[in-house]
């Protein structure tokens, strides 16, 4: 599926600048929009970007998806063959303080997009979802039949709300909208506000780390190369619509990553206990049959790998 026209939101991100690359090592033509915003260190963005722009069919974009002119320029200027919307703004805990501002960017900037889409050729539409979205659910491994209809906090209420969205625009006008829920994302680039991160920052620092519930708390740790394969297989597959987790499938105690990580940095994990916040949950675990089966998704990182590779790369960092 090499030589594509690939519009890509969210480019200089974690997750976004990984994507980019698998693409463009393949020969697809990139235009990347990212606005650089602050929610962490617009610098570790354009350190990103830098790297993607040693790739010739990379192009940059410094824009807002919620700018309808910028849409319009874009669409008007490349005959995109795939969209992969992986701009917002995350964090469950963080969106309880902004909901208005979540919402804002992660479901009208959805719309906008669509709505670009829908009178632009209708490229293949992938849309980058969360595993909260299932909320408490009672049903190990979270399946994509699960109704997911009881969000716990704005991030995952905005993320499902633009997935019913998605079905929208593909009933009324044929958009194939394909949703793919991310579970624990990992791995070189990590964003600073996410656990890894803390873990090193914490231990290079000498300070305890602060993990709920003691750390007695399973995700399904889910390496950023991973992720990066399943989208851009969704986004070379016109499915229609559908829900698709992207997971490891394997979930991990939170407490044992922690250490796995000191273990690496020769050093004794720190760490204070507090109270599980009302917007989290205790337990992610994926089933990814229908990853496997729509996208040939088969995820090959391991947990031991995944965390060396991080911790490698932070390391890189200091």
């Amino acid at each position: 599926m090499a030589g594509r026209t690939i519009l890509l939101t969210g480019a200089a991100g974690f997750i976004g600048s990984h994507t980019a690359e698998r693409l463009l090592r393949r020969g697809d033509v990139v235009v990347g929009v990212d606005n650089f915003n602050d929610y962490y260190s617009p610098s570790q963005k354009k350190d990103n970007a830098r790297v993607l722009g040693e790739y010739t069919n990379f192009h940059l974009v410094q824009g807002d998806i919620r700018d309808k002119k910028l849409l319009a320029r874009l669409f008007s200027q490349n005959r995109f063959d795939a969209v992969i919307h992986l701009a917002a703004m995350a964090g469950v805990r963080a969106s309880v303080d902004d909901p208005e501002y979540y919402f804002d960017v992660n479901l009208s900037g959805t719309l906008k997009l669509l709505e670009a889409t829908r009178a632009n050729h209708r490229p293949n539409f992938v849309f980058a979802s969360t595993s909260s979205a299932y909320g408490r659910t009672k049903q190990l491994p979270f399946v994509e039949t699960d109704t997911a209809d009881r969000p716990l906090a704005p991030y995952p209420a905005s993320k499902r709300s633009a997935e019913l969205l998605g079905h929208a625009y593909h009933h009324m006008h044929g958009i194939d909208f394909t949703a793919v829920r991310f579970f624990t994302v990992y791995g070189p680039r990590n964003r600073p506000d996410m656990l890894p991160y803390l873990v090193m920052d914490n231990i290079r620092k000498g300070k305890p780390l602060t993990l709920y519930n003691n750390g007695q708390m399973h995700r399904d740790w889910t390496h950023v190369d991973d992720i990066a394969a399943g989208l851009v297989a969704a986004s070379d597959r016109r499915l229609g619509y559908e829900v698709i987790n992207l997971g490891r499938g394997e979930p991990v105690l939170l407490l044992d990553f922690v250490r796995s990580l000191a273990d690496l940095a020769k050093s004794e994990a720190q760490w204070t206990s507090q109270p599980m916040p009302a917007a989290d949950v205790s337990y992610t675990f994926a089933n990814i049959d229908k990853a496997r089966r729509l996208l040939d998704y088969c995820p090959r990182v391991s947990t031991e790998e995944g965390i060396r590779s991080f911790f490698e790369w932070y390391e890189s960092q200091a």
